[in-house]
This record gives structure tokens, C-alpha cells and sequence, in this order.
């Protein structure tokens, strides 16, 4: 090894190392916690507890299927060291920081065959605000981007050696990807379709597709007939339409712009004009589109031409699929799923590679003018990312975020619930944090509308009645958390549901109602 690549993959390292850091000092209680966030680590406890992949934070307990166990079962791993799920999750997803880090920064040095870019790349990535929050909750999206970007670098590695040995651990990482998450299904059909567009002729295409299709197969047959025999469905998804909601699309616009422009003052002037902001976003993927579909016909239709880049070529072609995987999943699987900043990360970095790539290809240039104009946008970028960075860094050192903020394991209702008998039941509005802090799985209130089909509920009535029932027993509570702070619609159901219970705790919006005084 020379000794400027050397230099270059410690460079790399310290970044990684710093990526690291960055999490943990940005998270010294811990990763912010939301109701996603509980269901996987109630899933790894429970794999823990050898009673396999169950929904413990649900008095219910039935087997998981609505999320893949990717990130359940990593946790798992880390808790056979004997560290509870809570804390391992920080230590998990502050190595992927890191990882991904490193990763990205082999991405840009194999992209451009230049090692500068390489840390370049991976100095954005380290630095951007929006990737560090991604990283800083315990969620699943930090281990599905390590998963892809492996499988984009082994997609290179084959396409560099045409080793069938590399094709088959992309099929394993896209697998991988897919028992992480289920939008893993757009990195099947990305690197599905540049195999089918890149190879030269139709029996390598055919052939080489198969085999990839064989790699990533088992994988996800495994887990459907798994949910199959356990639960009768395979991903708890039902398909049903539902249009996108406009608020859906301006939640949308706004985490793009917080990810595009490291500026809060020209946020949000931008955001003023959301009709600028989309014509924005929709120009961009245009170029993109254009840019993709040109090199992947021309080299689809003339096999003697030129062989694109693939990793450039590769993300590019992923944001459109990953794109539609979002779109369908929200009009017609699940109506709860929305654009936020977690969904959309898989975007953010292929549009960091891309960006790279830019630069890279306007350096080659070699013009003076072009030369001065990158180095200025990437010290300009690094400049600006940096100081955004440091700001949410700071924020989030405060305090917990999410469910791990005082608010929740200093709260009155929390301490209510942990002093009740053993054994009683109860319902709520927030059964993940109740499993949490008290250590009881809980019942979830009836509801009027189901939130991942968009459809009504039935037997709603009788399902209240029920609750009511129940509490009146003694055998019960019913515990609302945040009552006021709720929508006028969801308080008049909440209202509805205490009618005729004794109101036991009224602490800070949370109240707690019991049969008896």
C-alpha cells in the first residue's frame, strides 16, 4: 500500500471515528425514542427472551410482521453482551454513523478514482444535520443505509472483476437490506434493472439476473412464510388506495429543503414559496431522470458503447425506484407512512454521491473558473454543514429526544402506573412509552379510522363500551397522555371514551382514569 492511500483510509478513519463521537455526545440519554423506535426494541427483547420476534409492548404479544426484524435481531446480538436494547441501540447506531461514514468515503474514492473525493464525500456526509438526527433515534434507517451502500460497492466490485461470487453478496446484501426494511424491495429492482440495461448481451442478462434473483430470494421468501404460518400475512400490509394528502407533500418539501439547504434563514424564505421549492425539487430530479435514462438505453441499445460509472450510474437509478417504493407503499399499503426526514434519508445520501460526482466531473474539466467553482461550493458546503451541525449537536446534548426526554421517565402518570397492581390492564394512547417506563405491555384504544389502511374502523362503539367495562371493573385503567395538546377530534373521542370514569391523575395534560376515587 503506497502511502498516500495510506493516509487516505485514515483519513477516512478519523471521520468515521468522528462520526461516531458526534453521536454519542449528541445522545448522552440515549437515542430519541419514538413508537416505531419501542417496537423494535420491545422485538429485541423479546428475541432475548427466546418468546421470538412478538409485539411485547402490546398486552396482545403477537408476532411482529409489520416491521422486518433486521434491526430487532442486531440489537439482539448487542444484548447477549448483557446490554438491555435501550442502550444498545445508541452504541449500534453510533458505529453506523461511523461505518457509514467510511463507507460512503470508499464509495467516492472508487466513483472518481480519486481519494480527495472520496473524504470529501465522507466529510458531507459526516457533517450533515439531517443524516446526524437519522443516526441520533433509534430506528432502523442508519442499518438499512449500511446495507445498501455494501451492496452498491460489491455492485462495483462485480462490474469491475464479472466474479459471480460479488453478485451473489449483492443479492445477500439487498436481502439483508430487506429484512431491515421493506423498501429494501427498490434496491432489488435497481440493481434488477441495471443488470438488465448494462450487461452486453441478453444471455448475460438473463443469466446474471437469475442468479442475482436466486442470491436475494431466499431472503425474503424466509421472512413471508414465516409471517404466513405465524400471523396469516406477510408484511401486515392490506391493499387499499389513498391519495396523497397535501400535508403529506409540504412535510415532504420541507425535510428536502432542510437536507438541501444548510441555511435556516433561506429555508425559510424558501419554504414561504412552496410552489418554488417543488418546481425546485421536480427540475432536480428531472436532470437526474434524464441523465439516468440517456446513459442506461444508450447503453442498453448499443452494447459496444461506453460502460457508465457504475456507482454514479447505480444511485441514481435507486432514488427513482426508492421514490416509487415510498409512493406506493403510501397510496396503497400504508396510509401512516409520510415523507419525514427518516423516509427520505435512503435519497439524501445517493443525492450526496451525486453531488461528488458533479463536482468530480466538472473538475475534469480542467478551466480554471470550473476548479475554483468546486473548491469554493465544497468550502462553502463544509463550512455551512459544520455550523448547522454544531447547532443540532448541541440541541440534542440538552435532553432526550422524543420519548426519552424527562418529560416522559419524570412523568407523574409513568409513576401512577408503576405502583398499580400487578396484573391490571391498561389502555392508552401511548402503549409504547407505557411498556418503557413501567414495564407493561398495554392496550391500544379503539379508534375511528384505522391509520395504515385510511379505512374506518368497525365495532367501534362496542369497543369503547367494552373499555368502559372493563375500567368500571377495577381491573383497569385508562390512561391518556398529552389530552390537550391533541386535536379538537381526537380530544372529543378521548372525552368520550373517559365518560363516566373517575379522573384519578390530571398531571401536565396526562390523566389517568380508575373505576374508584
Amino acid at each position: 500500500m503506497t502511502r498516500q492511500r495510506a493516509a487516505s483510509f485514515a483519513a477516512l478513519g478519523l471521520l468515521a471515528i468522528l462520526g461516531t463521537v458526534f453521536i454519542l455526545y449528541a445522545t448522552p440519554e440515549g437515542l430519541g425514542l419514538s413508537d416505531d423506535s419501542i417496537a423494535y426494541i420491545a422485538g429485541a427483547r423479546s428475541l432475548l427472551s427466546g418468546q421470538g420476534y412478538r409485539e411485547a409492548w402490546l398486552a396482545s404479544n403477537g408476532p411482529v410482521t409489520h416491521f422486518p426484524p433486521g434491526f430487532s435481531s442486531i440489537l439482539a446480538l448487542v444484548g447477549l453482551s448483557g446490554l438491555d436494547p435501550v442502550r444498545g441501540a445508541r452504541f449500534l447506531n453510533a458505529s453506523l454513523f461511523g461505518a457509514n461514514t467510511f463507507l460512503l468515503g470508499l464509495i467516492g474514492w472508487r466513483m472518481t478514482k480519486s481519494q480527495i473525493a472520496g473524504v470529501v464525500l465522507a466529510l458531507l456526509f459526516v457533517l450533515n444535520a439531517s443524516l446526524l438526527r437519522i443516526h441520533a433515534v433509534a430506528m432502523s434507517e442508519p442499518l438499512y443505509i449500511f446495507f445498501s451502500l455494501g451492496a452498491f460497492l460489491l455492485f462495483d466490485f462485480y462490474f469491475e472483476q464479472r466474479e459471480k461470487r460479488w453478485l451473489i453478496l449483492v443479492g445477500c446484501f439487498v436481502g439483508a437490506a430487506y429484512l431491515t426494511r421493506y423498501a429494501g424491495l427498490a434496491l432489488f429492482a435497481t440493481f434488477l434493472a441495471a443488470l438488465i440495461l448494462l450487461r452486453e448481451n441478453w444471455l448475460k442478462r438473463i443469466t446474471r439476473s437469475l442468479i442475482f434473483i436466486a442470491s436475494f430470494l431466499p431472503w425474503a421468501a424466509a421472512w413471508s412464510l414465516r409471517n404466513k404460518l405465524v400471523a396469516d400475512n406477510a408484511t401486515n400490509r392490506t391493499l387499499v388506495y389513498h391519495p396523497l394528502t397535501e400535508e403529506n407533500i409540504q412535510a415532504g418539501i420541507y425535510n428536502f429543503s432542510e437536507f438541501l439547504i444548510p441555511i435556516e434563514t433561506w429555508r425559510r424564505a424558501l419554504v414561504k414559496n412552496l410552489d418554488l421549492l417543488f418546481a425546485i425539487l421536480a427540475i432536480l430530479a428531472l436532470v437526474i431522470l434524464v441523465w439516468v435514462a440517456a446513459k442506461g438505453l444508450k447503453k442498453f441499445f448499443q452494447p459496444s458503447s461506453e460502460m457508465p460509472e457504475i456507482l454514479s450510474f447505480t444511485n441514481g437509478l435507486y432514488i427513482f425506484a426508492y421514490l416509487a417504493s415510498i409512493l406506493s407503499s403510501m397510496m396503497l399499503f400504508d396510509a401512516s407512512t409520510k415523507f419525514k426526514a427518516r423516509i427520505n434519508s435512503p435519497i439524501y445520501v445517493s443525492l450526496l454521491i451525486l453531488l461528488v460526482w458533479l463536482g468530480f466531473w466538472l473538475w475534469q474539466k480542467r478551466s480554471l473558473l470550473w476548479r475554483g467553482f468546486v473548491v469554493g461550493a465544497a468550502v462553502f458546503l463544509v463550512a455551512l454543514s459544520s455550523r448547522e451541525l454544531a447547532g443540532v449537536v448541541r440541541q440534542f446534548h440538552k435532553g432526550g429526544q422524543g420519548y426519552a426526554s424527562f418529560q416522559w421517565y419524570d412523568s407523574a402518570a409513568m409513576d401512577f402506573l408503576s405502583t398499580l397492581p400487578a396484573g391490571t390492564r391498561i389502555y392508552t394512547n401511548q402503549a409504547g412509552p407505557v411498556y418503557l417506563y413501567t414495564n407493561r405491555p398495554a392496550y391500544v384504544l379503539p379508534d375511528l379510522v384505522d391509520p395504515v389502511t385510511g379505512l374506518p374502523r368497525e365495532r367501534y362503539e362496542e369497543g369503547v363500551q367494552a373499555l368502559q367495562e372493563d375500567v368500571l371493573s377495577g381491573n383497569a385503567v385508562l390512561a391518556l397522555f398529552k389530552f390537550g395538546a391533541e386535536e379538537e377530534d381526537v380530544q372529543s373521542i378521548y372525552l368520550q371514551l373517559a365518560d363516566g370514569l373517575n379522573l384519578a391523575l390530571d398531571k401536565r395534560g396526562d390523566k389517568i382514569y380508575t373505576a374508584f376515587p
